[in-house]
């Protein structure tokens, strides 16, 4: 056997299509009569010496009657793209997500956190994200502040108090832009053409971040009251179980602050009366 026989025969879709098959309880026969196909075709998809075209797999989808998560997971055993579907955060149905979101978020206090959908829009945030960037932000960039990579660029908002970031914001900026090549979707070029605009990020961005890996965190450095800061900003994914939790919705992200040194205490930044549109408690 060749090695081009032994990729195809090592396909995911094969064992999922049989899967599916068998859930169903459908010959091959009859899972190609559904189809308006051939017998013959099923096999040799089953066997891993045909590659179904995305058409195929959308179809197979469509007579089995499978929903988004399965039918996402059965274009990407072919090889395909998974079709992203996006759900409003702030629809009656997801009541009960956002008040699990709130009392994540609330907990997490005094350490400064952001809730983020998967274009990096601000959803909520807690006190101590707002009692920390109040500290070094004026109160009206702050609350106007509304994508999260956005306001981490700009000069009108954490751009200017981190530093030693070139590095941080080549990788932050390579993982948009292959989301965006991945997805097709236009906000999501939008989103990485927006920010590899900004004065603040190198010029050599690209070549960074290739000799580079993204981790579930990065260090940055923050100017506060005339001392260096060192914080590390944990993201942690809130989303779907399963290969293609990058595509269910709601797709949503954890950003929170935590200082390296920790004796320095967060919660003198914590109070009740600070505001903002998307402090929620």
């Amino acid at each position: 056997m060749d090695q081009a026989s032994k990729i195809l025969l090592d396909q995911a879709f094969p064992r999922f299509l049989k899967f599916w098959r068998a859930v169903h309880k459908l010959s091959q026969e009859e899972l190609a009569e559904r189809l308006g196909s051939s017998p013959r075709h099923i096999s040799r998809m089953e066997n891993g010496s045909s590659r179904p075209s995305e058409a195929m797999v959308l179809d197979i989808s469509r007579v089995l009657s499978l929903g988004s998560r399965d039918s996402n997971h059965l274009l990407v055993s072919a090889g395909f793209a998974a079709l992203e579907k996006k759900i409003d955060f702030h629809t009656p149905e997801l009541k009960w997500l956002r008040k699990a979101m709130t009392m994540t978020l609330r907990a997490l206090d005094p350490y400064p956190t952001a809730l983020l959908d998967r274009s990096s829009n601000i959803l909520m945030v807690n006190r101590g994200w707002v009692g920390f960037y109040g500290q070094a932000i004026s109160q009206q960039n702050l609350q106007q502040a509304s994508n999260y990579y956005d306001f981490l660029f700009s000069s009108e908002g954490a751009g200017n108090i981190f530093s030693n970031r070139e590095d941080t914001l080549a990788v932050i900026l390579m993982s948009l832009t292959q989301q965006s090549l991945f997805s097709g979707s236009d906000d999501d070029k939008a989103l990485a053409n927006r920010l590899a605009k900004h004065p603040i990020v190198p010029s050599d961005w690209q070549r960074r971040a290739a000799k580079l890996e993204p981790m579930a965190s990065f260090r940055v450095q923050i100017e506060m009251d005339g001392s260096l800061r060192r914080f590390f900003n944990v993201s942690s994914t809130v989303g779907a179980l399963g290969p293609t939790t990058y595509a269910s919705e709601p797709n949503l992200s954890i950003q929170t602050l935590y200082p390296e040194d920790e004796t320095f205490d967060l919660t003198g930044f914590v109070n009740k009366e600070l505001k903002h549109p998307l402090l929620f408690y």
